[in-house]
């Protein structure tokens, strides 16, 4: 039997910069295939390797990014929306922190803002069918996330009222993506209103079920809220379609626990490391996942607080390979099994 994980593959968006091989789609997937990567996961706001805008439009421009790819054994995973996402709902306390993901002439203009994210997002479905892609990732956004902690008290109904705006703003998107057959893959990530399994709950109950809400599982951010990350797979993987592959860890002292005093990385209690350097147990997360049937790709996401990014890619891509588990067609006791019919089954049972 074929390997039912694909990979491994690598998330573009931490690596693109004005510097060479990072500057240009051709160079950066073949650094990424010498490393062994056989899939990436493009930004599409990196107007250096993507436009977005032709991708939505022109089939032709998608046959050639796919065709650069192809020619370095490279298969594009999916398309992120990470950005434009976050844009589709911005609480106004970060309205200045999170007007660095738009462009110039709407950075100061929450509203405008708002709607140019929301048409970003609709035309990466359009991209992923240009592609033949079924799902692509991002994240929800955040109305209710600067109430988390509940001091002071939150008034009553204010997360549901959220929750019910975050959904109203989500629903039209995720019915032009049911259109087109996508799923829309929601990184659970806290700063987002959707940073657990409960508030996927939330979410997807406001959301009356959509078919097309799913999860991008990545257990680094679980580690860090000491959530049990294997059970969150025995719980959510139905709706699971994607999977970053980040490590973490979480080392508490007696000065700093899970929210870590407002330190930098460094010197945080929970903070991100590359693959192999953390706590996370990505043997048992293959394991569930393939006992689950989840047939996606393994992307690298690399966030790493020590480790210099071109060293953590050279690492992830063995170290993910190493972990995709081919599954068996075979059990192990079929050598002391027989053949029986059921006069000899009912004889076993007395019958």
């Amino acid at each position: 039997m074929t390997n039912l994980i694909k990979g491994p593959a690598l998330f573009l968006a931490q690596f693109v910069s004005d510097e060479a091989p990072f500057n240009s789609l051709p160079s950066i997937v073949k650094w990424a295939a010498d490393l062994g990567y056989k899939g990436v996961q493009i930004p599409t706001w990196e107007a250096r390797i993507f436009n977005l805008e032709k991708a939505a439009s022109s089939q032709s421009y998608c046959d050639e990014i796919s065709a650069v790819c192809a020619s370095h054994g490279v298969t594009i995973t999916e398309l992120s929306v990470h950005l434009q996402g976050q844009l589709v709902a911005v609480h106004p306390a970060y309205d200045t922190a999170f007007d660095a993901f738009a462009p110039l002439h709407l950075q100061g203009k929450p509203d405008e803002r708002q709607a140019w994210a929301v048409d970003q997002v609709v035309k990466a479905a359009k991209a992923s069918q240009n592609f033949g892609l079924n799902v692509a990732v991002g994240f929800t956004g955040s109305l209710a996330f600067p109430y988390m902690y509940p001091w002071p008290q939150r008034p009553a109904g204010l997360v549901e009222e959220a929750f019910s705006e975050l959904a109203r703003r989500w629903k039209p998107i995720l019915d032009v993506y049911d259109e087109l057959g996508i799923d829309l893959a929601f990184e659970i990530h806290p700063g987002e209103d959707v940073f657990d399994g409960t508030t996927f709950d939330r979410f997807l109950g406001a959301l009356d079920n959509h078919p097309r809400c799913k999860i991008l599982y990545d257990p680094s951010h679980f580690l860090l809220q000491q959530l049990d990350y294997l059970a969150f797979i025995d719980i959510y993987h139905e709706r699971i379609s994607a999977f970053h592959v980040k490590d973490a860890e979480f080392n508490p002292t007696g000065r700093q626990g899970v929210y870590s005093g407002y330190s930098d990385w460094t010197d945080r209690a929970a903070r991100f490391r590359s693959l192999g350097d953390g706590q996370v147990n990505f043997t048992s997360i293959f394991s569930k996942l393939t006992q689950y049937g989840f047939d996606g790709w393994a992307v690298l996401e690399w966030e790493c607080c020590l480790k210099h990014p071109e060293q953590g890619a050279a690492e992830g891509a063995p170290f993910i390979a190493n972990h995709i588990i081919r599954r068996t067609d075979k059990a192990f006791d079929d050598f002391a099994g027989g053949t029986t019919d059921k006069t000899a089954l009912r004889k076993m049972m007395g019958f």
